[in-house]
């Protein structure tokens, strides 16, 4: 019987981990601490699986660089000599509508289609601000969405409360733990105190930006992770940052062969981590039922935008969507005296949803070895704002900006553009600290195999 006890539920307490470094971000919410809290729940999951397998004696205490784990919420790659493509589409950004404004997100070429056909205008921002300034925010919103784009009128902390998404989220858990059944893990022979994670078979089925750095964190520890994406699917600006320690492969699942290709390699996986919206797996044929099926030990762990209840489950989303929803940039507004949207100094909800979907998996491996039973863990966005909402701001020291020479591994990663520097680790369990043996390489650049099957 699974023991609730068990569960990952909540971010450990400051006490309870070792805390190195200073400085902290300047903003209207406890974001370093957010920081702080996110690397210490992974390491302390990791010391847990370390002693449930016998990697170690005893539960080895975890430390995290503050400084370090502010600035792995932002971007953690640099390049060296070469200059990184914009993160952003043109169109992407804040504009105002008639009574207060809304963001649009447009990076990907449907979503920019649909905001565009709504609007009714050119392909141009100056355009499209002028458009979007004869429009209310929640009809344009609905309007956008429906069409099957992606777009977030800017509410209040208040407005957000009370709005029928704002209250679903407040009944959901940070880490809702759901169809617990038996689990017996496959032996790895490989995994030692300095690899712990060593032979763990991980299939990403994630895209921008939590889902990628659960991964990315699991391939720190030695987990050999095999990305799946689409056949021409690029994150540009992104996935230098996120493809760290990864196989990056691609397979079309609307295909038959595609899709049993992906089938076969998840019938040899350890761990399924997606990010695909309530109901999406299954209409490709990958229901919960046909997953345990074919996998029946596997690890899972997913995420959503908006959470996994209420109106707004099925909604697509990404974290400066959610800020815009869910009050966080209004409050940064009237924090820094402006008019204007004032999102986190970084995707804050996506880094910190990221380590605590690591942390989940990390759990449920520990539940697996201990009792030979696991659940599978759902996490959101929304609920990880909720969460930020509450943390008090305790950090003090110089205001953190950027990151300096100092803050980066010595050693030069050669990456599918070029050559470039990546931040030093930020945590550390007892001797045990992260490492990747693969730099960060281009989607579609490896087979869809386990390399050693």
């Amino acid at each position: 019987m699974l023991s609730s006890k068990s569960l990952l539920r909540e971010f450990p307490a400051p006490e309870s981990y070792q805390s190195t470094g200073t400085g902290h971000y300047d903003s209207a919410f406890a974001v370093s601490e957010l920081a702080n809290a996110s690397f210490a729940a992974v390491g302390q999951q990791m010391a847990l699986l370390m002693q449930a397998t016998g990697l170690s004696s005893q539960t080895l205490p975890v430390t995290v660089d503050q400084r370090l784990a502010s600035l792995w919420f932002g971007y953690s790659f640099a390049a060296q000599g070469w200059e990184l493509p914009s993160l952003w589409d043109p169109i992407a950004g804040n504009y105002r509508c008639r009574d207060g404004w809304i963001r649009l997100h447009t990076n990907l070429p449907h979503h920019r289609a649909a905001a565009l056909s709504v609007l009714g205008c050119a392909k141009d921002p100056e355009a499209v601000r002028a458009a979007v300034a004869t429009w209310e925010g929640e009809p344009l919103e609905t309007k956008i969405v429906a069409q099957g784009g992606v777009a977030a009128f800017m509410r209040s902390r208040a407005q957000w409360r009370v709005h029928p998404q704002g209250q679903a989220l407040a009944a959901e858990p940070l880490i809702d733990w759901i169809a617990p059944r038996p689990v017996s893990l496959r032996d790895r022979s490989e995994a030692t105190a300095a690899r712990p994670l060593a032979g763990l078979r991980v299939l990403d089925l994630t895209r921008v930006l939590a889902g990628p750095i659960a991964t990315r964190t699991l391939a720190g520890f030695g987990a050999e992770v095999l990305r799946i994406d689409p056949p021409g699917w690029d994150e540009p600006g992104v996935i230098q940052d996120i493809s760290l320690g990864k196989s990056m492969a691609s397979l079309d699942l609307r295909d038959s062969t595609g899709l049993q290709q992906f089938k076969d390699l998840l019938a040899q996986a350890d761990v399924l981590v997606h990010g695909y919206r309530p109901g999406a797996l299954d209409g490709l044929g990958l229901s919960r039922p046909t997953r345990t099926k074919i996998a029946p030990n596997r690890i899972e762990v997913c995420l959503n935008a908006y959470g996994w209840s209420g109106p707004w489950s099925k909604r697509r989303g990404f974290d400066s969507l959610v800020q815009m929803s869910a009050g966080i940039a209004d409050t940064g507004a009237k924090w820094a005296g402006v008019d204007t949207p004032r999102p986190l100094p970084v995707q804050a909800l996506d880094h910190a949803t990221g380590y605590m979907m690591a942390a989940a998996v990390l759990n449920a491996l520990t539940t697996a070895a201990t009792v030979q039973t696991a659940a599978s863990a759902r996490l959101s966005l929304a609920r990880m704002a909720e969460q930020l909402a509450q943390m008090p701001q305790q950090l003090t020291g110089p205001r953190i900006e950027r990151a300096l020479p100092e803050d980066y591994a010595p050693q030069i990663e050669d990456s599918s553009w070029g050559p470039a520097l990546r931040l030093r680790p930020a945590v550390q369990i007892g001797a045990t600290q992260m490492q990747w043996e693969r730099p960060a390489r281009a989607c579609g650049s490896a087979p869809a195999r386990w390399p050693d099957a």
